[in-house]
């Protein structure tokens, strides 16, 4: 009787655009966060006004940036990422990261060329792209530009500058789970790893579309 043994070979998953954009975005995000609770009065590192140059120029370079990735994604079909799976499927990989990953169980989800994110790191990345970054590009730009609608909608800049601040405590909560999801591939850095060469080493069968390496 015949055994499936799957083939564990080394494939170019993340592509040099997906990388740069990954490491651009992160490095954005901690700036704007960094300048951010600066202009809020909480510690001075830059001074006030240096602060909120910073800021207004990273959020401009972000929303570039975001403009840039969504063009990518609909032009390449990597959009399909994030197409949610069922909840069965994203409860079970939960409980393995709360649980299961400490008692040394088997991943529920194996990773494939055309399947990066496991069901729960579909369902939070969406999140964090149709709504988080949303929230965030349109308080921000209101505050930005406060000047020109202030006399229309008198007393708003309150409800826009709370609902930024929100914004701002769901990034940090992504930003915190992002970075445990990274520890959690084969070693604690293969992910980071593999977010930096692009190459990762994952079991199935070969597509033929990318170049494969041994491990």
């Amino acid at each position: 009787m015949s055994v499936d043994v799957q083939t564990i070979y080394r494939v170019m998953i993340y592509g040099w655009f997906e990388r740069v954009w990954h490491w651009l975005q992160a490095a954005f995000i901690m700036i704007l966060m960094l300048t951010g609770i600066e202009i809020h009065g909480s510690y001075s590192l830059f001074g006030f006004e240096t602060a909120v140059r910073i800021h207004n120029f990273v959020a401009w370079a972000f929303i570039v940036l975001i403009a840039l990735a969504i063009f990518w994604h609909f032009t390449t079909g990597e959009w399909r990422q994030y197409q949610p799976t069922g909840e069965r499927s994203i409860v079970r990989q939960a409980h393995y990261y709360a649980f299961g990953i400490f008692r040394g169980e088997d991943h529920p989800y194996r990773k494939t060329e055309l399947r990066k994110l496991n069901p729960l790191q579909k369902t939070t990345y969406l999140a964090f792209k149709i709504l988080i970054v949303p929230v965030m590009v349109t308080t921000g730009l209101l505050y930005m530009f406060y000047n020109t609608w202030q006399d229309s909608f008198s007393g708003m800049l309150g409800w826009v500058a709370t609902v930024h601040a929100i914004g701002a405590f769901l990034l940090v909560a992504f930003l915190i789970a992002h970075v445990y999801m990274t520890t959690t591939g084969h070693t604690p850095t293969s992910n980071i790893k593999a977010m930096i060469t692009g190459y990762e080493c994952i079991e199935g069968e070969p597509s033929g579309k990318k170049e494969v390496l041994p491990c």
